[in-house]
């Protein structure tokens, strides 16, 4: 090899190491931001609202989970007024025989149900004539649910 051509590539050889380097930092570069500005993009994931009906009939209080996550009724809290009063006793779920309140709920608020409350699953309790005040046709009842101290819905209704 004569010493002219040695001189000659010597030179070229930095520099296309220099360029293929500036080039994979560039196209690193690159897929960095746009997987960076494709994360910021994405939208959160929708938090599911939870949906619960109520009705009374007579002494019977009945729930409907209609939408939302199940829920854990072993960490619920429920407060019933009627016509603006508490009941003496509040329902403690899930329970059996609670004071104030007639044996066997149904649904998860039953002790020996599953205690996951499922879209479309229904529970109710029905109020003892022992409990203050009880409802009757016409009165207006409202249920609070509490998920611990987080409050999930303020039903209202007029029993029947």
């Amino acid at each position: 090899m004569s010493a002219a051509f040695n001189r000659a590539t010597r030179g070229s050889t930095v520099l296309v190491g220099s360029v293929l380097l500036v080039g994979l930092v560039v196209v690193l570069a690159a897929g960095v931001g746009v997987a960076a500005l494709d994360a910021a993009e994405s939208p959160p994931d929708p938090v599911r609202p939870t949906v619960l009906s109520l009705s009374v009939s007579g002494e019977t209080v009945t729930l409907t989970h209609e939408a939302g996550a199940p829920l854990d009724v072993r960490s619920l809290r429920i407060r019933v007024t009627v016509d603006g009063d508490p009941l003496a006793s509040q329902p403690s779920v899930p329970f059996f025989s609670a004071r104030g309140f007639h044996p066997g709920p149904t649904g998860p608020f039953n002790r020996a149900a599953d205690p996951r409350w499922t879209v479309g699953e229904t529970a109710s309790f029905e109020i003892a004539a022992t409990n203050d005040p009880t409802p009757v046709a016409g009165s207006r009842v409202v249920v609070r649910v509490f998920d611990g101290e987080t409050p999930l819905a303020v039903l209202r209704t007029v029993a029947s």
